[in-house]
């Protein structure tokens, strides 16, 4: 298993897209940035009985929306790379255990995606608060890094989450568009569905979305947001789990019965 992870944690690291789609973070929080200086540049411009009417979206929230998507991508292009090109026959050659190239992979997805995440929203976190200052401005938490820290936290498990699901549904439909599709519906389609559905359905079904999952993980969910905060710290942290274990099974019983 060491070998196998050290073959796919290369494997990784030397793809063209994974520093595409890590520089896209970047992009991400680079946006965030401008974004917090903007808010802080509009701020002091407006007259003092206007301010209170000015709110921004939570940062550290838009960014791990944002690099949802991207580190969802990565999880594809980390299996629909190598089978796109023929190569997995080969790394099937090696380590015969298809079982295993799925776990190793999994494995180096997950770190990077966690590490990668966390980053994101910290640097975000930190360097918003440094741009906003002392300005009240509406959307933005006024608490200490450490009080946040478990919210960042299971934003991080979240964006995990969803780079497994971009491998597993990538090991499922053997293509890169077909993959980034589905979690494209996952990620944006499907919470403007919900939204539409009469009450208290849109709530109830909106709490077990993957977007609704990090804050009632982190005990911060809105209950004015869709999703709400129906779910316990727990009972979020199953429904993520869930949300990768049925791909992952199903994935790695294709890959036990087709051929590469």
């Amino acid at each position: 298993m060491i070998d196998a992870l050290a073959a796919e944690w290369l494997k990784l690291r030397t793809l063209r897209s994974t520093s595409v789609v890590l520089g896209v973070v970047g992009v991400v929080v680079g946006l965030m940035v401008l974004l917090a200086w903007y808010a802080a540049h509009l701020w002091d411009t407006l007259p003092l009985e206007q301010r209170g009417h000015l709110a921004v979206a939570s940062l550290p929230e838009l960014a791990n929306w944002l690099a949802s998507l991207c580190l969802a991508v990565l999880g594809v292009l980390a299996f629909s790379g190598e089978h796109g090109t023929g190569m997995i026959r080969t790394t099937f050659t090696v380590l015969p255990s298809r079982g295993r190239v799925l776990a190793a992979k999994a494995g180096v997805v997950a770190v990077v995606a966690f590490c990668t995440g966390l980053a994101a929203v910290l640097v975000t976190s930190a360097v918003g608060r440094l741009i906003i200052g002392d300005r009240p401005i509406r959307g933005q938490s006024a608490e200490a890094l450490s009080r946040q820290m478990p919210l960042f936290l299971a934003m991080s498990l979240s964006m995990v989450m969803f780079a497994l699901l971009g491998l597993c549904l990538a090991a499922i439909t053997r293509s890169a568009v077909a993959a980034i599709a589905a979690l494209v519906a996952v990620w944006y389609v499907l919470p403007i569905i919900v939204g539409n559905i009469p009450a208290p359905w849109n709530e109830r079904i909106g709490s077990i979305l993957p977007g609704a999952l990090a804050g009632q993980l982190a005990g911060t969910g809105n209950p004015q947001s869709l999703g709400g905060a129906l779910l316990s710290p727990l009972a979020a942290l199953a429904v993520m789990a869930a949300y990768v274990a049925a791909p992952y099974v199903m994935a790695a019983v294709l890959l036990a019965r087709r051929d590469a």
